[in-house]
């Protein structure tokens, strides 16, 4: 049994006044001119999964204007273990609230139901930007194979939030920091943890692969000399930052100072050195085995989204990731500026036809 969505329902969000799109299992071929809502449309996907969402935005900035009533995404979700009618909503600037199958649940529990990854073009400065990017993105991936990691990077980051408070008040007492310490090492050992299984299993992912796209060599750095791994190791780094940590104001050791190190393995050359290119290439080598190790774990593969995918891929490239994205049975919600785009797709795909009309996006399938 595959995982997808057959039906997707819409009101008021982004630009999408009122959309139902019911699909099938294959792949979701999406075009129409620049800002006719295309992204709008995978981001109400992105939203089954846990998370804020692949603009990472908050429930209010989601809502149709001028209007601002609120919104709705309703889908239907396919799953190994059956069918799931999931309800997302927020009213009157509200947070957003999940109810699945007609009872309300927290993000946390679409974890256990759906797998959703995305590629964005944000993402393509990957390998060039700051730490932070990559973090996201690691722990984005290790969230597919875990879902307790969600918890415990809230958990670790409200210990640290209180920590450094502590520390920007030159707060000295070795006791008020003690408990909130113990809690980031609790949390901080399974964030690490998870991060390094994470590696392991896109390791394995890619050496078992025959595909198209260069394999990427992947390690877990970080700004000190070593990430502790351990509960009590990370308890004993905090302990003896704390001079240094008063200096700067806040916590210099942690799971918050990794970073993810890339190398195109073939040339055995670092990411951030490659061509534009080849860093988009590797970053859809680390999807599709990000996909390929998740369909292993839980019996299908999970939703893809991949947005503007066709960007610095030259046809025959392109013509391989729907190659790969078919073997592999993926429901892909993909879009681009025209239908061409996705000619080699033939009729493994379906096709939605986005438009825009009076600040309105308008969504039309196209056989």
């Amino acid at each position: 049994m595959s995982l997808h969505l057959s039906r997707l329902s819409l009101s008021h969000f982004r630009s999408h006044k009122r959309a139902v799109v019911e699909v099938d299992a294959r792949p979701v071929a999406i075009f129409g001119p620049n800002g006719a809502g295309k992204t709008n449309l995978i981001e109400a996907v992105s939203l089954f999964s846990p998370g804020r969402g692949l603009r990472r935005a908050a429930a209010p900035d989601m809502a149709r204007r001028p209007e601002d009533l609120g919104w709705t995404v309703l889908g239907l979700l396919q799953t190994p273990g059956g069918l799931h009618e999931i309800d997302f909503r927020s009213e009157g600037g509200s947070a957003r609230q999940v109810q699945i199958d007609g009872k309300p649940a927290p993000q946390t529990a679409l974890g256990r139901l759906s797998r959703v990854l995305w590629l964005v073009p944000s993402m393509d400065r990957l390998w060039i930007e700051g730490p932070e990017g990559r973090r996201r993105f690691l722990d984005r991936m290790a969230l597919s194979f875990f879902p307790d990691h969600a918890e415990a990077a809230l958990a670790y980051e409200k210990a640290m939030r209180e920590r450094n408070r502590l520390l920007k008040d030159q707060v000295r007492d070795p006791h008020w920091y003690a408990a909130l310490e113990a809690q980031m090492a609790q949390g901080g050992a399974v964030l690490t943890a998870n991060r390094r299984a994470a590696l392991e299993r896109l390791s394995e992912a890619q050496a078992g692969a025959e595909t198209s796209f260069p394999a990427a060599e992947l390690e877990l750095v970080s700004t000190e000399a070593e990430i502790p791994g351990t509960e009590a190791d990370l308890a004993a780094a905090l302990a003896e930052s704390r001079f240094r940590d008063l200096a700067a104001g806040r916590a210099l050791v942690g799971p918050h100072r990794a970073d993810l190190r890339g190398v195109y393995a073939a040339k055995g050359v670092p990411a951030a050195d490659c061509s534009t290119g080849e860093q988009k290439a590797l970053l859809i080598s680390l999807i599709l085995a990000n996909a390929r190790a998740l369909a292993t774990d839980i019996g299908a593969p999970p939703i893809l989204l991949l947005d503007e995918v066709s960007a610095h891929l030259d046809s025959d490239r392109r013509a391989a990731l729907y190659d790969e994205i078919c073997a592999l049975g993926a429901q892909a919600w993909m879009t681009g500026t025209g239908p061409e785009l996705f000619d080699d797709l033939g009729a493994r795909a379906q096709r939605l036809h986005v438009t825009e009309e009076a600040g309105q996006s308008l969504v039309e399938k196209r056989e």
